[in-house]
Protein backbone atom coordinates (compact mmCIF):
# COMPACT_ATOMS: atom_id res chain seq x y z
CA UNK A 1 0.00 0.00 0.00
CA UNK A 2 1.30 3.49 -0.96
CA UNK A 3 1.60 6.07 1.85
CA UNK A 4 -0.51 9.00 0.64
CA UNK A 5 0.16 11.25 3.65
CA UNK A 6 3.05 12.94 1.84
CA UNK A 7 1.07 13.76 -1.29
CA UNK A 8 -0.79 17.04 -1.76
CA UNK A 9 -4.32 16.78 -3.13
CA UNK A 10 -6.02 20.10 -4.00
CA UNK A 11 -9.39 20.72 -2.48
CA UNK A 12 -12.19 19.47 -4.72
CA UNK A 13 -9.88 17.40 -6.95
CA UNK A 14 -10.54 13.75 -7.64
CA UNK A 15 -8.56 11.24 -5.61
CA UNK A 16 -5.63 9.76 -7.55
CA UNK A 17 -5.77 6.13 -8.53
CA UNK A 18 -3.44 3.47 -7.17
CA UNK A 19 -1.49 3.50 -10.42
CA UNK A 20 -0.99 7.26 -10.32
CA UNK A 21 0.23 7.05 -6.71
CA UNK A 22 2.71 4.39 -7.69
CA UNK A 23 4.07 6.55 -10.51
CA UNK A 24 4.45 9.57 -8.18
CA UNK A 25 6.17 7.43 -5.55
CA UNK A 26 8.60 6.07 -8.14
CA UNK A 27 9.30 9.54 -9.52
CA UNK A 28 9.76 11.52 -6.29
CA UNK A 29 10.67 8.81 -3.81
CA UNK A 30 8.78 7.64 -0.75
CA UNK A 31 9.66 10.70 1.38
CA UNK A 32 9.64 13.45 -1.21
CA UNK A 33 6.72 15.65 -2.17
CA UNK A 34 5.88 16.60 -5.75
CA UNK A 35 6.97 20.17 -6.63
CA UNK A 36 4.41 22.82 -5.78
CA UNK A 37 2.98 25.11 -8.41
CA UNK A 38 4.59 28.58 -7.95
CA UNK A 39 1.91 31.18 -7.22
CA UNK A 40 4.35 34.04 -6.62
CA UNK A 41 7.47 35.03 -8.49
CA UNK A 42 9.42 38.03 -7.22
CA UNK A 43 11.10 38.75 -10.55
CA UNK A 44 7.84 38.47 -12.45
CA UNK A 45 5.94 40.63 -9.94
CA UNK A 46 8.75 43.18 -9.54
CA UNK A 47 6.98 45.86 -11.67
CA UNK A 48 3.90 45.56 -9.45
CA UNK A 49 5.99 45.97 -6.30
CA UNK A 50 7.79 48.97 -7.78
CA UNK A 51 4.50 50.58 -8.76
CA UNK A 52 2.98 50.07 -5.31
CA UNK A 53 6.16 51.29 -3.63
CA UNK A 54 6.32 54.37 -5.82
CA UNK A 55 2.65 55.08 -5.13
CA UNK A 56 3.26 54.85 -1.39
CA UNK A 57 6.26 57.20 -1.62
CA UNK A 58 4.29 59.74 -3.67
CA UNK A 59 1.43 59.57 -1.18
CA UNK A 60 3.74 60.31 1.73
CA UNK A 61 5.42 63.14 -0.17
CA UNK A 62 2.07 64.62 -1.13
CA UNK A 63 0.87 64.61 2.45
CA UNK A 64 4.12 66.25 3.53
CA UNK A 65 3.89 68.96 0.87
CA UNK A 66 0.25 69.78 1.59
CA UNK A 67 0.80 69.92 5.36
CA UNK A 68 -2.83 69.24 6.09
CA UNK A 69 -4.18 70.21 9.48
CA UNK A 70 -5.88 66.91 10.28
CA UNK A 71 -7.21 68.21 13.59
CA UNK A 72 -9.02 70.97 11.74
CA UNK A 73 -10.31 68.52 9.15
CA UNK A 74 -11.72 66.19 11.80
CA UNK A 75 -13.29 69.07 13.72
CA UNK A 76 -15.10 70.29 10.59
CA UNK A 77 -16.47 66.91 9.53
CA UNK A 78 -19.74 67.48 11.44
CA UNK A 79 -20.24 70.69 9.43
CA UNK A 80 -20.03 68.64 6.26
CA UNK A 81 -22.94 66.54 7.45
CA UNK A 82 -24.88 69.69 8.28
CA UNK A 83 -24.33 71.05 4.77
CA UNK A 84 -25.63 67.84 3.23
CA UNK A 85 -28.61 67.93 5.58
CA UNK A 86 -29.51 71.44 4.42
CA UNK A 87 -29.00 70.54 0.74
CA UNK A 88 -31.49 67.66 0.85
CA UNK A 89 -34.15 70.14 2.00
CA UNK A 90 -34.82 71.02 -1.61
CA UNK A 91 -36.08 74.46 -2.51
CA UNK A 92 -37.99 75.22 -5.72
CA UNK A 93 -37.02 78.87 -5.56
CA UNK A 94 -36.19 80.04 -9.10
CA UNK A 95 -36.47 76.46 -10.32
CA UNK A 96 -37.34 77.71 -13.80
CA UNK A 97 -33.88 79.30 -13.94
CA UNK A 98 -32.30 75.97 -13.04
CA UNK A 99 -34.12 74.21 -15.88
CA UNK A 100 -33.20 77.01 -18.30
CA UNK A 101 -29.52 76.79 -17.45
CA UNK A 102 -29.72 72.99 -17.64
CA UNK A 103 -30.98 73.40 -21.20
CA UNK A 104 -27.99 75.63 -21.91
CA UNK A 105 -25.63 72.97 -20.54
CA UNK A 106 -27.20 70.29 -22.74
CA UNK A 107 -26.94 72.61 -25.75
CA UNK A 108 -23.27 73.32 -25.08
CA UNK A 109 -22.47 69.62 -24.75
CA UNK A 110 -24.37 68.76 -27.96
CA UNK A 111 -22.84 71.50 -30.10
CA UNK A 112 -19.33 70.73 -28.86
CA UNK A 113 -20.00 67.07 -29.62
CA UNK A 114 -21.16 67.79 -33.18
CA UNK A 115 -18.32 70.16 -34.04
CA UNK A 116 -15.74 67.89 -32.42
CA UNK A 117 -17.20 64.85 -34.20
CA UNK A 118 -16.93 66.46 -37.63
CA UNK A 119 -13.38 67.66 -36.95
CA UNK A 120 -12.46 64.27 -35.48
CA UNK A 121 -13.66 62.41 -38.58
CA UNK A 122 -11.50 64.52 -40.86
CA UNK A 123 -8.46 64.50 -38.60
CA UNK A 124 -8.88 60.80 -37.79
CA UNK A 125 -8.93 59.93 -41.50
CA UNK A 126 -5.77 61.96 -42.09
CA UNK A 127 -4.09 60.31 -39.07
CA UNK A 128 -4.96 56.73 -40.10
CA UNK A 129 -1.86 55.06 -41.50
CA UNK A 130 -3.77 53.03 -44.10
CA UNK A 131 -5.36 56.03 -45.89
CA UNK A 132 -3.21 59.05 -45.01
CA UNK A 133 -2.00 61.04 -48.03
CA UNK A 134 1.41 61.69 -46.41
CA UNK A 135 3.31 59.10 -44.37
CA UNK A 136 4.73 61.43 -41.65
CA UNK A 137 1.28 63.01 -41.11
CA UNK A 138 -0.11 60.32 -38.71
CA UNK A 139 2.77 60.78 -36.25
CA UNK A 140 2.37 64.56 -36.35
CA UNK A 141 -1.39 64.50 -35.88
CA UNK A 142 -1.32 61.89 -33.11
CA UNK A 143 1.21 63.97 -31.22
CA UNK A 144 -1.12 66.94 -31.66
CA UNK A 145 -4.04 64.87 -30.33
CA UNK A 146 -2.01 63.89 -27.29
CA UNK A 147 -1.20 67.55 -26.62
CA UNK A 148 -4.87 68.57 -26.84
CA UNK A 149 -6.01 65.76 -24.56
CA UNK A 150 -3.22 66.43 -22.07
CA UNK A 151 -4.52 69.95 -21.43
CA UNK A 152 -7.65 69.81 -19.19
CA UNK A 153 -10.88 71.11 -20.66
CA UNK A 154 -11.23 73.97 -18.11
CA UNK A 155 -7.84 75.28 -19.26
CA UNK A 156 -9.01 75.37 -22.88
CA UNK A 157 -12.18 77.18 -21.81
CA UNK A 158 -10.18 79.74 -19.84
CA UNK A 159 -7.94 80.35 -22.86
CA UNK A 160 -11.00 80.93 -25.03
CA UNK A 161 -12.58 83.13 -22.35
CA UNK A 162 -9.56 85.42 -22.50
CA UNK A 163 -10.28 86.15 -26.19
CA UNK A 164 -14.05 85.72 -26.54
CA UNK A 165 -15.31 86.73 -23.10
CA UNK A 166 -17.78 84.98 -20.84
CA UNK A 167 -20.65 83.01 -22.31
CA UNK A 168 -21.70 79.72 -23.84
CA UNK A 169 -19.72 80.33 -27.03
CA UNK A 170 -16.51 80.06 -25.03
CA UNK A 171 -17.74 76.83 -23.48
CA UNK A 172 -18.54 75.35 -26.89
CA UNK A 173 -15.17 76.33 -28.35
CA UNK A 174 -13.14 75.22 -25.34
CA UNK A 175 -14.95 71.91 -24.98
CA UNK A 176 -14.88 71.40 -28.75
CA UNK A 177 -11.07 71.50 -28.79
CA UNK A 178 -10.87 68.62 -26.36
CA UNK A 179 -13.61 66.65 -28.16
CA UNK A 180 -11.84 67.03 -31.51
CA UNK A 181 -8.59 65.72 -30.03
CA UNK A 182 -10.42 62.82 -28.42
CA UNK A 183 -12.29 61.80 -31.58
CA UNK A 184 -9.21 62.26 -33.77
CA UNK A 185 -7.28 59.76 -31.64
CA UNK A 186 -10.13 57.26 -31.35
CA UNK A 187 -11.28 57.40 -34.98
CA UNK A 188 -7.76 57.01 -36.35
CA UNK A 189 -7.40 53.78 -34.38
CA UNK A 190 -10.80 52.56 -35.58
CA UNK A 191 -9.93 53.29 -39.22
CA UNK A 192 -6.57 51.53 -38.90
CA UNK A 193 -8.32 48.35 -37.74
CA UNK A 194 -9.87 47.88 -41.19
CA UNK A 195 -8.12 44.93 -42.91
CA UNK A 196 -5.34 46.07 -45.21
CA UNK A 197 -6.51 43.55 -47.81
CA UNK A 198 -9.76 45.48 -48.26
CA UNK A 199 -7.94 48.77 -48.83
CA UNK A 200 -5.44 47.20 -51.23
CA UNK A 201 -8.24 45.52 -53.22
CA UNK A 202 -10.02 48.85 -53.69
CA UNK A 203 -6.78 50.55 -54.69
CA UNK A 204 -6.14 47.82 -57.26
CA UNK A 205 -9.62 48.44 -58.65
CA UNK A 206 -8.72 52.09 -59.17
CA UNK A 207 -10.51 53.67 -56.20
CA UNK A 208 -9.08 56.88 -54.75
CA UNK A 209 -8.56 57.67 -51.08
CA UNK A 210 -11.89 59.47 -50.74
CA UNK A 211 -13.73 56.61 -52.42
CA UNK A 212 -11.99 54.08 -50.18
CA UNK A 213 -12.88 56.09 -47.08
CA UNK A 214 -16.58 56.56 -47.88
CA UNK A 215 -17.04 53.22 -49.62
CA UNK A 216 -15.32 50.82 -47.21
CA UNK A 217 -13.66 52.33 -44.14
CA UNK A 218 -16.46 54.58 -42.90
CA UNK A 219 -19.28 51.99 -43.32
CA UNK A 220 -17.17 49.36 -41.55
CA UNK A 221 -16.45 51.72 -38.65
CA UNK A 222 -19.95 53.11 -38.13
CA UNK A 223 -20.77 50.93 -35.11
CA UNK A 224 -17.63 52.03 -33.29
CA UNK A 225 -18.25 55.66 -34.18
CA UNK A 226 -21.79 55.50 -32.77
CA UNK A 227 -20.66 53.84 -29.55
CA UNK A 228 -17.83 56.30 -28.92
CA UNK A 229 -20.07 59.27 -29.79
CA UNK A 230 -22.69 58.17 -27.27
CA UNK A 231 -20.00 57.72 -24.62
CA UNK A 232 -18.48 61.12 -25.36
CA UNK A 233 -21.86 62.85 -25.05
CA UNK A 234 -22.05 61.61 -21.47
CA UNK A 235 -18.58 63.03 -20.77
CA UNK A 236 -19.44 66.30 -22.49
CA UNK A 237 -22.51 66.79 -20.33
CA UNK A 238 -20.53 66.28 -17.11
CA UNK A 239 -17.76 68.62 -18.22
CA UNK A 240 -20.22 71.26 -19.47
CA UNK A 241 -21.93 71.28 -16.07
CA UNK A 242 -18.57 71.94 -14.40
CA UNK A 243 -17.49 74.55 -16.94
CA UNK A 244 -20.37 76.79 -15.89
CA UNK A 245 -18.49 77.42 -12.66
CA UNK A 246 -15.61 79.06 -14.55
CA UNK A 247 -17.80 81.42 -16.56
CA UNK A 248 -18.95 79.29 -19.51
CA UNK A 249 -22.63 79.50 -18.55
CA UNK A 250 -25.07 76.72 -17.87
CA UNK A 251 -26.32 74.96 -14.77
CA UNK A 252 -22.88 75.02 -13.16
CA UNK A 253 -23.14 78.79 -12.75
CA UNK A 254 -26.57 78.40 -11.12
CA UNK A 255 -25.19 75.90 -8.60
CA UNK A 256 -22.20 78.12 -7.84
CA UNK A 257 -24.40 81.19 -7.35
CA UNK A 258 -26.72 79.28 -5.03
CA UNK A 259 -23.80 77.98 -2.97
CA UNK A 260 -22.23 81.43 -2.70
CA UNK A 261 -25.52 82.90 -1.45
CA UNK A 262 -25.98 79.96 0.98
CA UNK A 263 -29.17 78.83 -0.79
CA UNK A 264 -28.23 75.21 -0.13
CA UNK A 265 -31.72 73.83 -0.75
CA UNK A 266 -31.79 75.43 -4.18
CA UNK A 267 -28.29 74.14 -4.96
CA UNK A 268 -29.24 70.65 -3.79
CA UNK A 269 -32.24 70.51 -6.13
CA UNK A 270 -30.09 71.70 -9.05
CA UNK A 271 -27.51 69.00 -8.31
CA UNK A 272 -30.28 66.40 -8.17
CA UNK A 273 -31.57 67.50 -11.58
CA UNK A 274 -28.07 67.30 -13.01
CA UNK A 275 -27.62 63.81 -11.55
CA UNK A 276 -30.98 62.60 -12.88
CA UNK A 277 -30.19 63.73 -16.42
CA UNK A 278 -26.68 62.25 -16.21
CA UNK A 279 -28.20 58.93 -15.15
CA UNK A 280 -30.55 59.05 -18.12
CA UNK A 281 -27.62 59.68 -20.48
CA UNK A 282 -25.70 56.76 -18.99
CA UNK A 283 -28.65 54.42 -19.47
CA UNK A 284 -29.02 55.62 -23.06
CA UNK A 285 -25.30 55.12 -23.67
CA UNK A 286 -25.45 51.58 -22.31
CA UNK A 287 -28.43 50.80 -24.53
CA UNK A 288 -26.68 52.13 -27.64
CA UNK A 289 -23.49 50.19 -26.90
CA UNK A 290 -25.47 46.97 -26.54
CA UNK A 291 -27.29 47.57 -29.81
CA UNK A 292 -24.11 48.17 -31.79
CA UNK A 293 -22.35 45.31 -29.96
CA UNK A 294 -19.28 47.29 -28.87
Amino acid sequence: MIDTSELIIPYGAALPTEGALAIDAARYGPKQRPPKIPVGDFKRDLPVYLFLGGLAVLTILSLGILRLDWVKVVNRLPKLGQVFYEMVHFSTERFHLTMLTLTETITVSLLALIYGLLAGLVLGALAARNITPWKPLPAILKSFFSFIRAVPTPVWVLLVLASMGFGMASGIMGLGFHVAGFFGKVFSQIFEEIPEETVEALRAAGAGRIQIFFGAILPSSISGIIAWTALRFETNYIEAAILGMVGAGGVGYTILAAMNSYKLGRAGLAILVVFAFALGIELLTTFVKRKVRI
